[in-house]
Parts: C-alpha cells; structure tokens; sequence
C-alpha cells in the first residue's frame, strides 16, 4: 500500500450546552508521501480540527485516519504517543513553549526521554541561528517576541527530521517577511529530506502551484461542498 495520511468520512461534533455542534461533517482525502498539502479556508470552518485528527492529537466522532494503512484508531495510547514522539512534528498556533526554559531548552524538550547530548543543544543552536534568533539563545519567552516565540515552535518540530510536518497557522503571528522566510523552510525540509508537510493556514500568498490545496468550508472540504449542491 502506498504511504500515505488518509481521512475517510471524518466527522467531529462537541457537545455544549446539551446542543450538538458539527465542526467536520464528514471530510475524506489523501495526502501522498513527501507532498506539500495545504489546508485553507476562513476561520471556523474545521480546518485545525482536521489537523489535530490527522496528527493523532483528536479522535473523531465518526469516520477514521489512515497512516501508512493503520487506522489511528486501532492503535493504543502508547502507540499514539510513540507515533507523535517518533514521526510526527507538530507547530501549533499557540506555540506551547514552557516558560521557565530558554529557547535552547525549549526546542530539546521533545528530545527529553531519550536524552539530550552536547551534540543535540549545539545543533538546537545552529538551527535558531538560522531563523534569525542566534542573539536569543539563553531567553525565556517571556522575554521574546510572539514572533520569536513561533520560530522557536518551529525549529522544535523540526529538530528531529519527522517523517511529517503538521503546522497549524505557522505564520499567524509573523510578518509577510519572517512568514515566506517560515513557508521556505518548510518546503525546503519537504525537499531535503521527503517529509510529508500539512500547513493549515488562512494566507494564500504563500501557496505554490505544486502543493496540494484543500479548500474548506463549514465543515467539508468545497469540493465535497460543491458535489452535494449539484447533486439536489
């Protein structure tokens, strides 16, 4: 079977309030092995929801997500985090740094359990120097930039080379500089070592014709939007 992440019929509901909310309404697709996908759409429409099903952070209310032909859903908790620990790095929008450690530190965090060696923070050093933060070596965030404090998020997901990226609005708090600066190193990771790249964002300026465009609204993907509506 091909390598790739596959989504077949994914459906999301929270329940708030004793109401049903929808926020996926049943979205398939496939995402082949080392493309560069991109998941656009205005806010609210499912798009980082999506996202965290595909990165094994979220379990569905329906459907399943396929990597490699495993269902996500068949695996235990500690194959779920051996998976997100060993193949997948993850950019979230709020960055999830902790406070009390430098932005060395807090790139090396996921290197944690298996330890962290001279080589490791000399590497996490080199890595923040060439996103511009070589001066910020021993900050805490607090004392940084919200757009310091994304490019550190970065680096850490791509500290250990994972086999996918998944990054969830990387540009939203950076300029239309530091933003291409962000979408070059992702693709130049993509070309370089093959990983597969999901980007969600609300930025169409830095999309290239060769990605892989996936369009959302309410909940579907348009498409499928598009399908229902010539199908009444």
């Amino acid at each position: 079977m091909p390598r790739m992440i596959e989504a077949r019929d994914l459906k999301k509901s929270y329940h708030r309030g004793g109401r049903e909310l929808p926020v996926l309404r049943g979205v398939s697709c496939q995402i082949p092995d080392g493309a560069f996908a991109v998941i656009v759409g205005p806010s609210g429409s499912g798009k980082s929801t999506l996202l965290y099903l595909l990165g094994a952070l979220d379990e569905p209310t329906a459907g399943e997500v396929l990597l490699d032909g495993r269902s996500l859903g068949g695996l235990s908790h500690r194959e779920r985090d051996a998976l997100r620990r060993n193949e997948l790095g993850f950019i979230f929008q709020s960055f999830n740094l902790l406070p009390n450690l430098t932005a060395v530190d807090n790139v090396l965090v996921p290197q944690l359990p298996q330890g962290v060696s001279a080589g490791d923070r000399e590497r996490a050093g080199e890595l923040l120097a060439a996103v511009g933060l070589g001066d910020r070596l021993d900050h805490r965030p607090g004392q940084l930039s919200g757009g310091e404090q994304q490019r550190i998020a970065i680096v850490r997901a791509l500290f250990r080379q994972p086999r996918y990226v998944l990054a969830d609005e990387p540009t939203g708090e950076l300029d239309s500089q530091r933003g291409a600066e962000v979408f070059e190193q992702l693709r130049g990771l993509q070309t370089v070592t093959g990983a597969t790249v999901v980007v969600v964002t609300h930025d169409s300026r830095f999309l290239q014709p060769d990605d892989l465009i996936f369009e959302m609204a309410d909940g579907r993907l348009v498409a499928d939007e598009a399908a229902l509506e010539g199908s009444v």
